[in-house]
């Protein structure tokens, strides 16, 4: 059946079953929405109950740029009343009418109570709490993903105006999935570069971007609905694993991994996405804490990419630089006074406001460095309207919060970012079964759904609750039988897997949920194998055996997992992968298993073998191969995997045509164009001019491709079409492929639709050699689609 025919009818039925399906929160009386006291600084009334006259305050003149206004407020203060603005919950200033102001809130994937900045209560007891991004990520939707921005702004704009939230989020994750042991796997975009500062730059423009507002010649006086932060920069993949803790690795990274890798989706946030605000980490890297470091920080955000905002630390960095790290030995006054120089405005701590003063006396820093960055701040908090209010934004409340239309696109994530990745004998979609099996530890889960910095959601709807309710709608199944399988995700026994296998014994239909939570994987907790925990494999082979009907195994995890052993068990007829879906998780993963929506979603990580960690500890950074060690992610791993990067089926087949022009470019070198050297692994290749280096041409030359995607099959369904350059073969060091270009297109059966890419060529099919140079080089580049087509030809020549 037709996607777009089942979605409908589900949905009107899942609304009027879900209030017994869902685990529904309080939600309160809806008396009306009560604001603050006072919703913005420049109120008249409030300057009269402190004793004060607004008009005497040059930064209360709305006629006056930004800068000049911030300049104004920062210059009225003292020292000791300059430091204590200079944390994160800033004390204010009563005396000027400054109030005080906590900048620390996190929205990673829903407004979060992670932080102080943000809380719940009765007028407002839960938010609309997305998938987690690695499953969001898995849609490679663009549109979606600035959508999810959007509504998370405007809930976050609705709490602020009854008192509930600040405006300064300290989100989005845009760090790089280097190791699949990395325990905040769940926070990002996944392993490549240019997808993580794509969805970064569209998550951020989501949040920030004032809906009608044109960009102003001057960014600084850009209007934001709230304030978004990419974190965590840089070169930031390693909590806890063996020993070594982010608080005291030194992270040892090539200038060459730096520029590709590790700053390129933060580049791409600043750039493109004009964050506000960028959090560096707590690491090492190369021997200076990143908090610490000029060059990164001054140099490279404030000054190369041209960056409109703050820098803060990750929380209590300043501190640990001093304990954990013992940089330079320094103490509080002299760490403070090393970051402020390098271009750290904000501390998330104490630090500052502990340690500036005493800097600044000692002759350790200047007071004009204080000065720089307290402007900073407040032409970010002017922006967000904390002083003059934006008008669009007034009506915003509770009543914003929790909407079905934010509730639904919760669901409508989840269903995009499940991927399937094993259809043998098309098990799935089910039609019908008397009875159905539902197994395992995921199986009712609801916290767990959410992933971490995840707030209280609006309600929950587990996998068994999803599936009873489409059981009920949909008449397809007369009776579901549940067995826990394990007690919780570490599945310490087996104590539990008998009668999970009588269950199954049963049942025409078996459906299992396995996989990993923040016991886990997490924050602080890298993993050491990639195996599904304790006991889960043994309960997954034992429930098959036993199993009367086709099994369909569901893996709910953030990093992948080796489930080689399922792939290769023939009682095992399908594999969902649906991540940490959101509080809407359960509908999203029943609708897919029913046929209600055609999975589309690609794997934004590879899926490795156990044996792959064991050859290579987590703390070396290097992405290409070492010595003994393998290379990392797809492009610079061509070794055996479970599922590889970008892979994912779907319930429709799908062919491509590729065409491309030109297929051929030569570049007219000027007399101060050099051609520049490149090493072979074949020394006796050789070019007349193997390549240019990028920033000393204009390039101005596109590659338009179009991709024709045809469904062969018999269901409408959404295909991602992915774009991969690949290099001249024989450059030492160069990927293997890198992704250029993706687009989220819905095919109709039989029907197919074309898909245009144009591609700037310096951008898109250079490489980066081992001393940095951004080159571009002569000879055949190739343009494929994933596996689905064949390959295209591009040649430049000088």
């Amino acid at each position: 059946m037709a996607t777009s025919c089942l979605l409908p009818c589900i949905a009107v039925l899942f609304l009027a079953a879900c209030a017994s399906a869902s685990r529904q929160l309080p939600l309160g009386p809806n008396h009306g929405d009560v604001p603050n006291d006072f919703s913005h600084v420049y109120d008249p009334s409030r300057f009269r109950q402190q004793g004060l006259d607004m008009d005497e305050f040059v930064y209360c003149d709305k006629s006056l740029s930004y800068q000049v206004r911030a300049k104004d407020l920062v210059d009225r203060m003292t020292l000791d009343e300059k430091v204590q603005q200079m944390g994160n919950s800033a004390k204010g200033v009563s005396r000027i009418g400054l109030p005080k102001y906590e900048w620390w809130s996190e929205a990673l994937h829903g407004v979060s109570n992670v932080g102080p900045g943000t809380h719940y209560d009765n007028s407002v007891p839960g938010a609309t709490i997305f998938p987690t991004v690695i499953l969001t990520a898995a849609s490679f939707n663009q549109s979606l993903w600035k959508n999810i921005g959007q509504v998370v702004s405007t809930e976050a704009r609705a709490m602020y105006n009854v008192g509930n939230a600040g405006l300064t989020f300290w989100s989005p994750n845009v760090n790089v999935v280097r190791d699949p042991r990395w325990g905040r796997i769940t926070e990002t975009a996944g392993e490549d570069p240019f997808v993580v500062g794509t969805y970064a730059t569209n998550y951020v423009r989501g949040l920030q971007d004032v809906e009608g507002a044109k960009d102003p010649l001057d960014p600084n006086s850009r209007p934001l609905k709230v304030s978004s932060c990419c974190k965590h920069y840089t070169a930031y993949d390693v909590d806890a694993w063996q020993g070594v803790d982010r608080y005291h690795f030194n992270a040892l990274v090539s200038e060459q991994d730096m520029l590709e890798t590790f700053n390129r989706p933060f580049e791409m946030c600043v750039k493109d996405g004009d964050v506000s605000s960028v959090m560096c980490s707590y690491n090492r890297v190369n021997g200076i804490p990143t908090c610490a470091d000029p060059n990164l920080l001054k140099g490279m955000i404030r000054e190369e990419w041209d960056f409109h905002g703050y820098i803060v630390s990750d929380c209590d960095s300043i501190e640990v630089m001093v304990d954990g790290h013992k940089w330079l030995d320094d103490k509080g006054d002299d760490a403070s006074a090393q970051t402020l120089k390098a271009g750290l405005d904000l501390d998330c701590g104490i630090f500052y406001p502990d340690n500036l003063k005493s800097a600044v006396l000692k002759g350790k820093v200047k007071e004009a460095e204080i000065d720089r960055s307290l402007n900073y701040l407040y032409v970010v908090l002017m922006r967000l309207g904390f002083f003059d209010e934006i008008q669009q934004y007034k009506s915003l409340g509770k009543g914003d919060v929790c909407t079905k239309q934010h509730i639904a696109l919760a669901s409508q994530a989840a269903r995009e970012g499940i991927v399937l990745l094993k259809n043998e004998g098309g098990a799935l979609p089910l039609s019908s079964a008397t009875k159905l099996a539902v197994i395992g530890p995921h199986a009712n889960v609801t916290w767990s759904m959410l992933g971490n910095y995840a707030g209280t959601p609006c309600r929950f709807v587990s996998p068994l609750d999803g599936l009873t309710t489409f059981v009920q709608v949909l008449s397809v199944v007369d009776h579901v039988m549940y067995q826990q399988g394990c007690a919780n995700a570490k599945c310490d026994n087996d104590s539990m897997i008998f009668q999970a296998m009588k269950a199954a014994e049963d049942a025409d239909a078996t459906i299992l949920f396995v996989g990993t939570d923040l016991s886990i994987e997490a924050e602080s907790l890298d993993r050491t194998s990639l195996y599904l925990p304790g006991y889960q494999t043994q309960l997954i082979n034992q429930v098959a055996a036993s199993s009367k009907g086709p099994v369909i195994l569901v893996i709910m995890s953030a990093g992948g997992v080796d489930i080689q052993f399922a792939k290769d068990n023939e009682k095992i007829r399908s594999i969902l992968w649906a991540g940490w879906p959101g509080e809407e998780g359960g509908l999203a993963i029943a609708d897919v298993i029913f046929g209600g929506y055609n999975p589309g979603g690609k794997l934004p990580i590879t899926w490795y073998k156990n044996e792959y960690v064991d050859q290579l500890p987590m703390t070396s950074m290097p992405l290409r191969p070492v010595d003994s060690y393998p290379g990392r992610t797809y492009k610079f791993y061509d070794g055996p995997t479970v599922y590889p990067f970008g892979y994912g089926i779907s319930y429709t087949n799908f062919t491509y045509e590729l065409t491309s022009s030109p297929h051929s470019l030569l570049f007219n070198l000027e007399p101060r164009h050099h051609c520049y050297r490149q090493n072979y692994t074949n020394k006796d290749q050789d070019s007349q001019c193997p390549a240019i280096i990028i920033e000393h041409s204009e390039c101005t030359y596109f590659i338009n491709v179009e991709v024709t995607v045809h469904n062969v099959g018999m269901r409408d369904g959404n295909e991602v079409v992915m774009v991969y350059s690949a290099p001249p073969p024989g450059i030492d060091g160069a990927p293997i492929k890198q992704l250029i270009g993706f687009q989220r297109v819905n095919v109709a059966a039989g029907q197919n639709v074309k898909v245009k890419f144009s591609f700037n060529v310096c951008d898109s099919f250079n490489i980066i050699d081992a001393a940095a140079y951004n080159l571009l080089p002569s000879g055949a580049h190739k343009i494929l689609v994933a596996d689905k087509s064949p390959t295209l030809e591009v040649s430049f020549d000088y």
